[in-house]
């Protein structure tokens, strides 16, 4: 395998580069802080965010394996088979996702999409679907047919933080801090890959994340890669568990969305921007830094 394959660099040529913004803010002022966005949301109307830059490699190497159609597994709102059902669908391959409980009644948005890019929808129980995720590796789930390749949730495997690590090279400006919220610790460690040397703070989105401490270390220890930069996950601003909100988390966005113009969702970008401002009133972050939030898209799923 060298560099992309054909159909992929197509496809790639489609993506712009995200931007950086910096946040004005008094609150920022005052306490001497700088607060920039990756504004990786506007890389593709469709597969933008942390989920294209997982998917990269791992279609790269679907394709040159000469696999013609890819199964993965999600929930009902995934936004990991969103991008990979329309990726997909643009690179020629076929698609099963296995969805996370009962078939409802009416498709939401987000399945619907599934469904019109052609994705096969298999519906499973929450106990079959925690078994699923005991597959790791491309080949191993059971009864893959000829030219069939297993992703794993989220796209959570070492050919992820190949894409992820990208990211890092693209911010030209000097930062203290780097900061992503965390589903399955994938594009954290992916930030970790990269020679970082500043601050990572991954923020879970969902309850109980405190294994995400052991699966960023599995998946950097996989590769070999001994990262030095100084790390930290913060399991505290979850509001609930995975796509779970509160009042005081949607009024947070609400509120930063109309002062500067950048839409947020509930399940993992506006609990990474609340945790940060939330550091900030506790004078977590030294006078003079600069600190630089990773927005990873998942925008669609608010249509839901």
């Amino acid at each position: 395998m060298t560099g992309l394959h054909p159909r992929l660099q197509l496809l790639q040529s489609e993506l712009v580069e995200s931007p950086l913004t910096r946040i004005k803010d008094p609150e920022l002022s005052k306490r001497q802080l700088e607060l920039w966005i990756k504004r990786d949301d506007l890389l593709h109307p469709i597969i933008s965010g942390n989920k294209w830059r997982k998917l990269k490699y791992i279609l790269n190497h679907a394709l040159y394996a000469g696999a013609d159609c890819i199964v993965s597994m999600g929930g009902a709102y995934s936004n990991h088979l969103h991008a990979l059902a329309f990726s997909s669908k643009v690179l020629g391959l076929k698609t099963i996702g296995y969805i996370r409980g009962e078939r409802p009644p009416q498709l939401n948005a987000t399945l619907q999409d599934l469904l019109d890019w052609g994705m096969e929808l298999r519906f499973v129980s929450r106990s079959d679907y925690r078994h699923l995720r005991d597959y790791k590796n491309h080949d191993s789930l059971p009864e893959l047919q000829s030219g069939q390749y297993w992703l794993p949730e989220g796209g959570a495997t070492d050919l992820a933080l190949q894409g992820v690590a990208e990211l890092v090279d693209e911010i030209e400006i000097g930062f203290d801090t780097l900061a992503v919220a965390c589903g399955t610790g994938t594009t954290l460690a992916g930030l970790l890959a990269s020679p970082l040397t500043q601050q990572a703070i991954g923020v879970a989105a969902l309850k109980g994340g405190d294994f995400l401490i052991d699966d960023v270390e599995q998946l950097l220890n996989k590769q070999g890669i001994t990262s030095h930069a100084d790390r930290r996950i913060l399991l505290d601003y979850h509001f609930g568990g995975f796509a779970k909100t509160t009042p005081a988390l949607l009024a947070f966005m609400q509120d930063f969305q109309h002062r500067h113009g950048i839409e947020l969702e509930p399940i993992y970008t506006g609990k990474l921007l609340f945790a940060i401002y939330d550091l900030i009133r506790q004078g977590y972050f030294p006078a003079g830094q600069r600190i630089v939030a990773i927005h990873t898209g998942g925008l669609q799923g608010k249509r839901n």
